[in-house]
């Protein structure tokens, strides 16, 4: 409201409530101030405030400190003391004790949400473990996949035949010399399982001199280009629903990848493949299609009502959650920060199973006056 106020005779009250996505009806009210409304009245059936002590006392009393108002209303009861009814307690502890547990309980602590950028191949790899069926009941294989987020190529999996931190650490290493990582370039991200917290995998990626991450606890969408590679690659044509044998299990795993890697058109990438994007061929192939796509202007300019068409563009930064705080650098003079609008999606960056695309703006402003 303050902007709004210093800026909107310069630059008129709707350019400027538009740029900061305020209702102008919000505006002109805080404007015109409320009156200040009279004390409201005590009912008369109101308790007095002597008596509302007495039962606050009541209620902090050792021995009913840990019971419900509920309980302590019939014990009072069987008792032969009536204080005041169950939802008269309840509004004395909201008045003096508002929205606390009275005991001494144990309360989460609250988690920060991992923020990681990527901005080029083997900067950030996400990883995780899902589960494949096997040929009976209870029996099941388990397809490792480690990822790099921003090209979203499988850069290592394998499948075995239980979840395991040995397994895991193998996988890490192998794939971080295939890839040549050097020691402070790559952050590994993953959720919170047994595996992924495991001291052998920590102390390989101390000795590699490779960050890692977790998800925060009891949230599922921290890792979600892991999570929807998974839903990816199970939801191909051809995936059967169980799995004769371990070796049944690789040679499909192993031919999905293929295809996922080299000839999956990802939209989340400009609708290239995630080894075109990995591997730097990305601006050939772009150059390429905006070629096509000339000729093809040239040809029937009257079918193309926008001009000539360009080929889709893969992003330039990936984010696992992107920080919603945005600078202000639009409007002239100000350097206030304001918080993002967050998508109607789950996340800003859930990929979706390939059929959405990370959103790379937390906000878009607009500059007042044009």
């Amino acid at each position: 409201m303050q902007l709004v106020r210093e800026l909107g005779p310069r630059h008129g009250v709707t350019s400027t409530c538009k740029a900061l996505g305020v209702s102008r009806a919000t505006y002109y009210r805080s404007c015109t101030p409320r009156p200040e409304l009279p004390p409201r009245p005590a009912p008369p059936r109101a308790l007095s405030e002597a008596e509302r002590r007495t039962v606050l006392e009541t209620l902090y009393a050792p021995r009913f400190v840990d019971l419900a108002p509920a309980e302590i209303y019939a014990t009072l009861l069987d008792e032969s003391q009536y204080l005041c009814s169950e939802r008269t307690m309840y509004r004395i502890l909201a008045a003096n004790a508002p929205v606390r547990e009275r005991r001494d309980v144990l309360r989460h602590p609250q988690y920060a949400a991992p923020e990681l950028l990527a901005t080029r191949p083997n900067e950030l790899w996400s990883w995780d473990i899902t589960k494949l069926l096997g040929p009976t009941k209870w029996s099941y294989f388990y397809l490792y996949v480690v990822m790099d987020v921003f090209s979203r190529k499988i850069v290592g999996w394998m499948v075995a035949e239980n979840e395991s931190a040995t397994l895991a650490r193998k996988l890490i290493f192998e794939t971080a010399e295939r890839q040549g990582i050097e020691p402070g370039t790559l952050t590994v991200h993953a959720d919170r399982g047994s595996s992924m917290r495991s001291k052998l995998v920590a102390q390989l990626m101390a000795d590699l001199g490779i960050t890692k991450t977790h998800s925060r606890p009891h949230v599922s969408n921290d890792n979600p280009y892991s999570e929807s590679n998974f839903k990816t690659l199970k939801y191909r044509p051809g995936f059967p629903d169980r799995f004769l044998n371990l070796d049944h299990a690789r040679s499909v795993c192993g031919d999905v990848i293929d295809w996922y890697n080299h000839e999956h058109h990802h939209v989340g990438l400009g609708l290239l493949t995630p080894s075109d994007v990995h591997e730097g061929r990305a601006d050939a192939r772009i150059a390429e299609r905006t070629r096509v796509l000339e000729q093809a202007y040239a040809v029937h300019p009257d079918r193309f009502t926008r001009g000539v068409p360009k080929p889709a563009l893969p992003p330039k930064e990936v984010w696992i959650n992107k920080p919603r705080i945005a600078t202000i650098g639009s409007i002239p003079g100000t350097t206030t920060q304001i918080d993002a609008q967050r998508s109607p999606r789950t996340s800003d960056l859930d990929p979706g199973s390939d059929r959405s695309t990370p959103d790379s703006r937390a906000l878009e402003l607009i500059e007042v006056g044009q």
